[in-house]
């Protein structure tokens, strides 16, 4: 069974009419979604709010396939997100946090047998005290011999000292077993000019990779998906060609799709991505990417049902 921790919110989307319409997300949130309705035996890791919108975040989970048997459920509301859409459909985002269901995370203690990947990244690594928590998690999982998984997906208005979460995120990277990234993440990450080469990037990704990852696999958005894998290489595939609407959840779409490839090939351990070959590569990060293009045709997070994705 593959684990996603991590928080569940409400994005606040601008309509055409320019009006705000509530879409259910959060990072970790649509990668259990997208793996669960790719087939995947998901399950989510959360604590969430007792409100309307939690009780929407918890239906959808169960209607996408995702166990939530591992969700607490709290009386603070539920973390909302303002979207900002640009030009060319990317998002940004505002947060309203304070107070919220999801940052009071508590660590659960081990999670069940059976469990083979626990995936973590975005707010829930960033905002106290569940922050701590899921590091708790992270690192006790990755001692018991599961896959950890870690997309950071940087929020930088949330992070008060770039350079102590910097130091935070190295300190994981010896308990990661598969690190995806955004380039812009990256950039950031890495302390980089936002307009550094991907050959910057390229080497800061081969030092993280060297620190702990079996595989550091980047997001490109128009220039498609990249892997630095355990030999080395710097695998590439193009974009899957698609009518962008936006691209809130594409990113969690990818992370979410390379989950379910790897559950479908038995390959849910650091050593068995480490072994991946470049055949093997191609197919993921294709895969993986034609499922993040559909959800880029929608309006929000919508991951593909895995029918979806086999008609392409």
């Amino acid at each position: 069974m593959i684990v996603v921790a991590g928080e569940a919110l409400v994005d606040l989307v601008p309509t055409p009419q320019g009006d705000l319409s509530p879409r259910l997300g959060g990072g970790p949130y649509n990668v259990a979604i997208a793996a669960g309705r790719l087939g995947a035996p998901t399950a989510f890791l959360s604590r969430v709010s007792r409100d309307l919108f939690g009780d929407r975040l918890v239906a959808r989970l169960r209607d996408s396939g995702v166990r939530t048997d591992l969700v607490s459920r709290g009386d603070e509301p539920t973390t909302l997100a303002l979207v900002g859409l640009t030009s060319d459909g990317s998002a940004r985002y505002s947060f309203y946090v304070e107070g919220t269901a999801d940052r009071l995370f508590a660590d659960p203690g081990p999670l069940p047998d059976g469990v083979r990947a626990v995936s973590f990244g975005t707010l829930s690594l960033v905002l106290e005290p569940g922050a701590s928590a899921y590091e708790a998690v992270l690192r006790r999982e990755a001692a018991r011999g599961a896959l950890t998984a870690l997309d950071p997906n940087i929020r930088a208005a949330l992070i008060p000292d770039p350079d102590a979460y910097r130091a935070r995120f190295r300190g994981w990277l010896p308990h990661v077993g598969l690190l995806k990234v955004s380039v812009e993440d990256a950039r950031w990450l890495a302390d980089l000019p936002e307009d550094a080469p991907e050959d910057d990037v390229l080497a800061a990704a081969g030092e993280w990779r060297a620190a702990g990852p079996a595989a550091v696999v980047l997001t490109r958005g128009g220039d498609g998906l990249a892997a630095l894998t355990g030999a080395d290489e710097v695998i590439r595939v193009p974009p899957t060609p698609v009518d962008v609407v936006d691209t809130i959840g594409a990113g969690d779409t990818v992370q979410g799709a390379l989950l379910a490839w790897l559950h479908e090939r038995d390959a849910l351990s650091a050593e068995a991505v480490r072994g991946l070959d470049a055949e093997d590569w191609v197919a993921a990060l294709s895969r993986a990417g034609a499922a993040a293009a559909i959800t880029c045709s929608r309006a929000g997070a919508e991951p593909p049902l895995r029918r979806e994705l086999e008609m392409t």
